[in-house]
């Protein structure tokens, strides 16, 4: 199966960012990226991991066993 392989600005749009984040990401290791000769190119594949591995998931708030305080 073909991942679709997207350019550094194809990147920023789907993460809604300028394209020197993914940049940075790129720079710092902190994604996969495939090298075509002089050129970057980030995997649909890897976009999604990073951001999946990034959501912050929200969490529940719990009541007070005790009600308010008077």
């Amino acid at each position: 199966m073909s991942d679709l392989l997207l350019t550094v600005e194809q990147a920023a749009e789907r993460l809604g960012t300028t394209a020197r984040f993914p940049r940075r990401l790129i720079a710092e290791r902190r994604i996969a990226f495939v090298k075509v000769g002089r050129h970057v190119r980030i995997a649909e594949s890897a976009l999604d991991a990073y951001i999946d591995g990034n959501t912050v998931q929200p969490t529940r708030r719990r009541r007070s066993r005790y009600g308010r305080a008077a």
